[in-house]
C-alpha cells in the first residue's frame, strides 16, 4: 500500500495531525510525518514534494495555518493528490488559513478540509488511496458500517425513556 505523508508547517500542527494518525493506525495505513515549511525550508518542501511519488507515497497530507501557504507549495510540485488541513492559529480563527488553502489556482488543486480537520483529512487519504487497495476499500465500509451501528445505538438509547 502506498503511504500517506503527513506534513506539519509546525509542530504546534502536532495535536490536530494526531487526529489524522489516529485514523491511519485505525484503518492500517502506512504513513510518515515530517515537519517542513513553505517559507522556512521552502527546497527541502518543494524536493519532498517532487520525490514523494517515487518514494512510495501516495497522498500528502498538509497542515499549516496563518498564511496557510504549505499545501500549495506541495502541490505545484508533485502530481499527487493534496489534501490542505488549514489550522485555527491567529486572530482570525483560522479563516485566514482556510482561505489560502483553498484559494488556490486552477491547474494546482488542493483539497481543502474543515479549520482543524485533521480526521477529515485522514479519511479522505484513505478514500483516494481505497481506489486502488481493496483491502482498504473493505476497511472503510467495516468503519462506515460501525459507525452506523454507532448512531442506531444511540438512537435507541435515546428512544427508551
Amino acid at each position: 500500500m502506498k503511504k500517506t505523508a503527513l506534513i506539519l508547517g509546525s509542530d504546534s500542527d502536532l495535536p490536530i495531525a494526531e487526529k489524522a494518525v489516529g485514523i491511519l493506525k485505525k484503518l492500517g495505513m502506512p504513513y510518515e510525518t515530517h515537519i517542513m515549511s513553505a517559507h522556512r525550508t521552502p527546497e527541502v518542501t518543494a524536493a519532498f514534494a517532487k520525490n514523494a511519488a517515487d518514494n512510495g507515497f501516495g497522498v500528502i497530507v498538509a497542515f499549516a495555518g496563518k498564511a496557510a501557504h504549505l499545501a500549495g507549495i506541495i502541490a505545484a510540485n508533485t502530481l499527487l493528490p493534496v489534501i490542505g488541513v488549514p489550522i485555527k492559529g491567529s486572530d482570525l480563527g483560522g479563516m485566514d488559513a482556510l482561505l489560502s488553502t483553498v484559494q488556490m489556482p486552477s491547474g494546482i488543486p488542493v483539497a481543502t478540509v474543515a479549520i482543524d480537520g485533521g480526521a477529515n483529512a485522514a479519511w479522505l487519504a484513505a478514500r483516494i488511496l481505497a481506489l486502488t487497495e481493496p483491502e482498504l476499500s473493505e476497511r472503510l465500509r467495516l468503519e462506515r458500517e460501525r459507525m452506523t451501528e454507532e448512531v442506531m445505538e444511540k438512537d435507541r438509547k435515546l428512544n427508551l425513556n
